[in-house]
């Protein structure tokens, strides 16, 4: 039984932090409950749901991109472990993986002219 209601609160408490995180970076990009549905492909009640409610299972085709529009990973909405910056940081690396060798030098050489400003 001490497992069952430890499970059930964990659950919760994902579901309360995944809320906050969700309105803090919809917020953050100046988006309205509507643009962020619109972009993700979901209701603007589904984004309500999430933010405000505890859903028993979130779609994760539909907490991916969400987490896609607002700049982050879906381990950043799933894990408490990983913060937002590196979360920021893991989607451009993804990114960044998946650019032409061209393109990857072209990076390479910004990053070195900041570096000696």
């Amino acid at each position: 039984m001490f497992i069952i209601l430890n499970n059930l609160k964990s659950i919760k408490t994902m579901a309360t932090t995944l809320g906050e995180k969700i309105k803090k970076l919809r917020k953050k990009e100046g988006y309205t409950l509507d643009k962020l549905a619109e972009l993700a492909g979901c209701s603007k009640s589904y984004i309500w749901e999430l933010e405000n409610n505890s859903p028993p299972r979130p779609s994760a085709e539909k907490l991916s991109r969400i987490a896609e529009e607002l700049k982050v990973t879906l381990d950043y909405f799933l894990g408490e472990e990983i913060s937002e910056a590196d979360a920021v940081d893991e989607k451009f690396y993804r990114r960044y993986r998946n650019l032409s060798e061209e393109t990857k030098e072209k990076i390479r050489k910004i990053v070195d002219v900041w570096e000696d400003e």
